[in-house]
């Protein structure tokens, strides 16, 4: 299911067309990215090392490719 393009109904929040809905129901889907928003916010920023970490692991070929 992808996230809605159009202006959301009354008392619906809009969602980042990005952003998958993992709830049907608005209320529950809204609840659970406002968690994960508060998760986000509370963690420690990443280190130089972590981000060149994660970079290199998204910019690697993968093995599964390769073969």
């Amino acid at each position: 299911m992808t996230a809605p393009t159009s202006a959301p109904a009354a008392g619906v929040v809009a969602t980042s067309p990005a952003r998958p809905v993992r709830f049907e129901d608005p209320k529950k889907n809204a609840a659970y990215w406002a968690r994960i928003v508060r998760c986000v916010d509370q963690a420690p920023p990443l280190s130089d090392e972590q981000r060149a970490v994660i970079r290199t692991a998204f910019s690697a070929p993968r093995a599964q490719e390769a073969a």
